[in-house]
């Protein structure tokens, strides 16, 4: 299942909900952050850049996309994982999956993946991510939002994406 090819239009992504630019800033931070749908090396992709700054209890800046309509959730159950095309600065990042279970905006289901300087497709079974401040199980039947975010270290963040898809 498609969820972005990095066409666009704007910020629009295939399954017909916009990606978001957000930052710590929501909860007092002092990271900031663009997002924006241009050329990077030769490829048509969703761009994230900004500053990652620790200040203020803060520490991240991520695109995020809505999965399902408010209050509903995407099955993705009959998937192994995702399959992602990168681009960035060498740096790890994190996909965060989140339920419409999940009360709290910190807790997410999440997995790290690299991002090199050349276009790389990673691979990241729904086995590998992690229950972060949440009990409940990794289940794919009950997503609902994910988000490609940089965090936890003071870092500039650059990183391009130019697919995203449940495989």
């Amino acid at each position: 299942m498609l969820l972005d090819d990095g066409g666009g239009p704007g910020l629009r992504a295939a399954n017909g909900h916009d990606w978001r630019c957000v930052t710590d800033g929501v909860m007092g931070g002092v990271s900031d952050a663009v997002l924006v749908r241009e050329e990077v090396a030769g490829r048509r992709a969703l761009h994230l850049t900004g500053d990652v700054r620790l200040e203020n209890n803060g520490g991240f800046v991520q695109m995020s996309l809505d999965l399902a309509a408010r209050g509903a959730l995407l099955d993705a159950s009959h998937y192994a994982g995702l399959a992602l095309t990168v681009r960035g600065n060498g740096q790890d990042y994190n996909i965060h999956l989140r339920s419409p279970d999940m009360a709290r905006v910190w807790q997410s289901w999440r997995a790290t993946f690299h991002a090199p300087a050349e276009w790389r497709e990673v691979h990241l079974r729904f086995a590998e991510f992690t229950p972060y401040r949440t009990e409940l199980p990794v289940d794919p039947a009950r997503l609902s939002r994910i988000g490609l975010v940089a965090i936890g270290q003071a870092m500039r963040a650059d990183l391009a994406l130019a697919r995203l898809a449940f495989v």
